[in-house]
């Protein structure tokens, strides 16, 4: 007889396979399970404008006490202190961290799944980097490395599970792309082995 499902059972399983994880960690966790099981995100549920309170019918509105002045966002970190964090150093990097910051980061009221060339643009004022001469070409490219996938509506791409991990685990980094340091890696190695000329003088048999 098979043994009915257990739901907490399952809960204990689960804090104990991510217990070990940072906060953010564990949440990046979650919502890579959720879309995995093609779940909705448990982590971002209806807003409501600042001071507003679900209401039932019949009832009167309590406004919640206002944000202190000069309260940082909801989680805590703008883009302009994310994009510090992970100092990415090529545009195509910055694309992704921009896109990744919308879809994730940013305060909830600001958040998008999918960005332009003008948030692009927008994020390297609010960033202090220097601006870009063609946003939507540096979109594309982020695309063609991999980083992005396009968006439903034209000219937007959203951040992908390669961007996600790029940013999310990788940056900061030294601003070498994955597929850079593999090159720079075989071409070392190369360097370091023996060519034909140089075994053909030491002779057969014979080791460096």
């Amino acid at each position: 007889m098979t043994k009915p499902a257990d739901d907490l059972e399952a809960v204990r399983a689960v804090v104990e396979a991510v217990q070990g994880f940072k906060e953010d960690e564990q949440q990046r966790i979650f919502r890579w399970a959720a879309e995995k099981l093609g779940l909705k995100s448990p982590f971002v549920a209806p807003t409501l404008p600042v001071g507003a309170v679900p209401m039932a019918q019949g009832d009167q509105v309590t406004p919640s006490p206002p944000l202190p002045s000069g309260a940082p966002p909801a989680n805590g970190q703008d883009i302009r202190s994310f994009v510090a964090s992970k100092n990415p150093r090529s545009d195509i990097q910055f694309a992704a961290t921009v896109a990744y910051f919308y879809q994730f980061e940013a305060p909830l009221a600001e958040r998008k799944k999918c960005i332009n060339k003008d948030d692009l643009q927008e994020a390297t004022r609010k960033s202090g980097r220097e601006r870009l001469k063609r946003p939507d070409q540096t979109l594309r490219n982020a695309h063609m490395h991999g980083l992005l996938d396009k968006g439903d509506e034209p000219g937007t791409f959203c951040v992908n599970t390669v961007g996600e991990n790029l940013v999310a685990m990788t940056l900061p980094g030294d601003g070498t792309e994955p597929r850079k340091r593999a090159t720079k890696a075989l071409a070392k190695r190369a360097a370091k082995a023996p060519t034909k000329k140089a075994v053909a003088k030491r002779g057969p048999g014979k080791k460096a």
